[in-house]
């Protein structure tokens, strides 16, 4: 497949998660109401579905190494849409929440299979392009999808957000159908809990994709612990109405849109791992203007123009970083890829989960984001440090000296 089918399919793969996330979002606070239940436990619905999302990854991605890549999406994906009929249909909110987590873990294929995509195919600097490109695509439904859904809820009710998010995941499984070309041989034999353990204990063993995944986790991890606190720090402190908040949400979604079309022109200037300290100091100033929140009453400026900034710089770090993590593993590109994506949504659910047992929004927001930034940065200071696996070009002849053949070379010394 060409570098623009796997950036479009990736794309429109990992856009399923967020876009979920964020036309449901406006919809929080009338869902309080709609079923004469509490705000935490309609938190419940964004929590169970983070959790499905960042634990489903898990077994979705080693399952495409032993299965294909092909009908371990199209299967997950007809989970999602089965969940997002329920969702629609909900009499209780019980059955919501229930709903809520199927459709968490169908949608977490799309992260996993769209990076496993790349590396199955691509390395090194065609790889961050790709990355890149798909963070450009991805960027515009989660832009739009807040004020989509704050214009459905406001037309339609809290139900037509289900309608849509079931087109578009029969959308997806169409164009899987379509478009999408085996890219692994189907093998059985891995298809065991000792296969399983083996691959994840090598990841978790590997200190450059700890490294890359835990800056990954700090960076792009913000967003999500962020749609749990933002909802109700610009609704019910700030005064939004669900509408503006769906409008609001466009300086976070179009700040990492236009960051990202930045970060594509000059990268046919710089290499992607020059870029990514760039990043990281636009990160670090969006941790500190969040962290204010502590001292001054929230307003609309006072906390988007922080986030803003903060996803700004997530923009410059996920190209290098995504190829950084995945680059050693081409047999084990499934596994890792799922790895790499619980880690950045699991550390979303963690610190979502925190701020909730805080119980205010805006104090949460105020210290967590913050520590996840000074995260980030840690974990590039960690992997500046490490010795760097330079892995051959995929089509690589076979016995050829490579990231999972004994005769692979590291290349010693900080590499980036």
């Amino acid at each position: 497949m060409s570098e623009s089918r796997v950036s479009f399919i990736g794309a429109l793969l990992v856009a399923i998660g967020p876009i979920s996330m964020a036309l449901y979002t406006p919809a929080m606070t009338d869902l309080v109401t709609a079923f004469g239940s509490t705000e935490s436990v309609i938190k419940l619905t964004l929590t169970l579905y983070f959790g499905g999302f960042a634990c489903a990854q898990l077994i979705a991605g080693p399952l495409s190494d032993a299965l294909g890549r092909r009908p371990v999406t199209i299967g997950f994906l007809s989970l999602y849409c089965a969940a997002s009929i329920l969702a629609m249909l909900a009499p209780t909110v019980e059955v919501l929440i229930f709903a809520r987590f199927a459709q968490g873990i169908g949608a977490s294929v799309g992260v996993a299979i769209s990076r496993a995509l790349v590396r199955d195919l691509f390395t090194d600097e065609k790889s961050s392009r790709i990355m890149n490109l798909i963070g450009i695509i991805l960027a515009l439904g989660p832009a739009l999808s807040p004020t989509i859904g704050g214009l459905l809820l406001l037309a339609f009710g809290w139900r037509s957000l289900f309608v849509v998010m079931t087109i578009i995941g029969f959308g997806a499984i169409l164009t899987v159908f379509i478009f999408m070309k085996e890219t692994v041989t189907r093998d059985l034999s891995r298809l065991n809990l000792g296969e399983l353990g083996r691959s994840y204990r090598m990841l978790l063993g590997n200190r450059q994709f700890l490294t890359a995944a835990a800056v990954i986790g700090g960076a792009l991890g913000a967003i999500y612990a962020q749609a749990t606190f933002l909802p109700f720090i610009l609704i019910d402190a700030v005064g939004l109405t669900p509408q503006q908040f769906g409008v609001a949400m466009l300086a976070q979604s179009g700040s990492f849109f236009t960051a990202s079309l930045l970060m594509r022109w000059l990268m046919n200037r710089y290499s992607a791992k020059r870029l990514v300290p760039v990043g990281l100091v636009l990160i670090a100033l969006g941790s500190v203007g969040t962290l204010t929140l502590m001292f001054w009453p929230p307003s609309f400026l006072h906390v988007m123009v922080p986030v803003a900034i903060y996803a700004f710089g997530i923009a410059f770090v996920m190209p290098d970083m995504s190829t950084a993590a995945l680059a050693p593993f081409r047999r084990e590109a499934g596994a890792a890829a799922a790895l790499l994506g619980f880690i950045q949504m699991g550390s979303g659910l963690l610190v979502g989960t925190l701020g909730a047992l805080l119980g205010d929004a805006v104090t949460a927001m105020a210290l967590l984001i913050p520590l996840m930034g000074a995260g980030a940065c840690l974990a590039y200071f960690l992997y500046r440090r490490t010795n760097i696996i330079v892995p051959p070009q995929p089509s690589a002849a076979p016995g050829a000296a490579g990231p999972m053949n004994p005769r692979a070379t590291p290349v010693t010394g900080p590499q980036r």
